[in-house]
């Protein structure tokens, strides 16, 4: 009885230390992991010019507000023909999955947001997976993944 009772302490022990660190993006662990899978062109913690898959993208963060974004700019809104406007809001909701078109500044962004805490390294790898994808798919397929949602018969 023993034995198992302190494996199931241990066990426990073992679950809220992986859930606890599974939670808690930062500054510095992102700077880290962009290290290891981006081209850090200019900025600091909390400001990363980059270089991913040859786009440039920009990941902002802002720790008090427990805020993160990564963006990249498409185009010009007034190069944009009506046709896509009507496509963006369509792929938002269909194709466009995790990441969104966005204006801004009179500029057409692809862009990927998230709480900074809450997001976890895997999340923050397909989020620059999605904005790369979602930026070269722009003006054809208007997509982030494979993944059209909900599937299309």
């Amino acid at each position: 009885m023993k034995y198992y009772l302190l494996l199931l302490i241990a066990t426990l022990l073992l679950f809220f230390t992986f859930d606890a660190n599974a939670q808690k993006m930062n500054n510095k662990r992102m700077g880290k992991i962009l290290n290891q899978v981006a081209k850090i062109t200019d900025g600091q913690a909390g400001y990363w010019e980059i270089t991913y898959e040859g786009i440039e993208m920009v990941v902002i963060t802002d720790e008090n507000h427990n805020r993160m974004r990564i963006i990249t700019p498409l185009a010009y809104i007034n190069e944009l023909g009506e046709e896509v406007f009507e496509e963006v809001l369509e792929a938002n909701f269909h194709t466009a999955l995790d990441v969104k078109y966005a204006i801004s500044d009179d500029i057409m962004w692809t862009v990927f947001i998230h709480p900074l805490k809450e997001l976890s390294t895997d999340e923050f790898k397909d989020g620059l997976k999605q904005v790369y994808y979602a930026t070269v798919t722009f003006g054809t397929t208007y997509s982030s993944t494979d993944l059209v949602f909900p599937a299309v018969e």
